[in-house]
């Protein structure tokens, strides 16, 4: 909560530093940051909504069975739901919580997060775009199965 509260005086602090600099630009830069949250946020609350009302309505039984460590299939599955979704960092690791409490295993969840941020199944187009069809599907195999493995060692260590 300190911290929190510290990078929160930290940003309001720099922030008037550079109002006091350059008011135009910190006005440009803070419309810029308010635009890019608007677009932001309807996709963030669904998928939080979406995310609440599962974990709402399957019990902890079902979550633990599904998604436990001893299940091989929940553990592809989640991984595959990790390829495919397109989520920041700063709703995903909230998200982990809540599954480990609801009773997903440290693998499950380990391989989720992971695949969420190397596999980028969704971007994929815009990526070869760039970098190629070989390279972005040779990045998105070798993502998910270094995020398999990644996982699996979270499980033995945790």
């Amino acid at each position: 909560m300190k911290f929190t509260a510290a990078l929160f005086i930290l940003t309001f602090v720099l922030l008037g530093l550079s109002w006091s600099k350059d008011r135009q630009k910190t006005q440009k830069a803070l419309k810029i940051a308010w635009k890019s949250f608007n677009n932001l946020l309807p996709t963030m609350l669904g998928i939080i909504g979406l995310m609440g009302f599962a974990l709402t309505i399957l019990p902890p039984e079902v979550i633990k069975t599904a998604f436990g460590d001893q299940s091989i299939l929940g553990l592809i599955l989640i991984s595959l739901v990790g390829s495919v979704t397109l989520m920041p960092a700063f709703v995903a690791f909230p998200l982990a919580g809540s599954l480990l409490k609801a009773g997903a295993g440290v693998t499950a969840v380990a391989c989720f997060i992971t695949t969420l941020m190397m596999v980028g199944i969704i971007t994929a187009p815009m990526e070869m775009k760039y970098f190629g069809r070989a390279f972005t599907v040779s990045r998105n195999i070798l993502g998910f199965g270094f995020a398999i493995v990644i996982g699996l060692l979270m499980g033995v260590l945790v």
